[in-house]
C-alpha cells in the first residue's frame, strides 16, 4: 500500500496560483492511478482532477483550462498545478492512489482563495 502526503495549500488572493504535490511512498508509484480530490465545509468529497499517464487525465468541469494535473514517476510525485483561483475553489484538498480495489488517500491540505 502506497502512503501519500499533501502540500503546497495556502492563501491565495482571487486570481493567484498554487502548486499543490503530493509524494508517495512505499510502494511501485508508476502503477497506480493517481488523483486530486477536494472537500469543501459540509459538501461531499469530489474528483478534481485524475491522471494515468500525461496522454490519459481528466478534469472536473469547474477546473478545466484552469488546473493542470501532472505526475514525475522518477520522484513519486504528483502534481496540481492551480491558476485563476476562484473562491469556490476554497476546499481541502486530498491526494488519492488507486490499483484496482486498493486505495490509499492522504491526509489533506487546505487552500483558501480570499481576498
Amino acid at each position: 500500500q502506497v502512503q501519500l502526503v499533501e502540500s503546497g495549500g495556502g492563501l491565495v488572493q482571487p486570481g493567484g496560483s498554487l502548486r499543490l504535490s503530493c509524494v508517495a511512498s512505499g510502494s511501485i508509484f508508476s502503477i497506480y492511478a493517481m488523483g486530486w480530490y477536494r472537500q469543501a465545509p459540509g459538501k461531499q468529497r469530489e474528483l478534481v482532477a485524475g491522471i494515468i499517464s500525461s496522454r490519459s487525465t481528466n478534469y472536473a468541469d469547474s477546473v478545466k483550462g484552469r488546473f493542470t494535473i501532472s505526475r514525475d514517476n522518477a520522484n513519486n510525485t504528483v502534481y496540481l498545478q492551480m491558476n485563476s483561483l476562484k473562491p469556490e475553489d476554497t476546499a481541502v484538498y486530498h491526494c488519492n492512489a488507486r490499483l484496482g480495489p486498493h486505495e490509499s488517500w492522504g491526509q489533506g491540505t487546505q487552500v483558501t482563495v480570499s481576498s
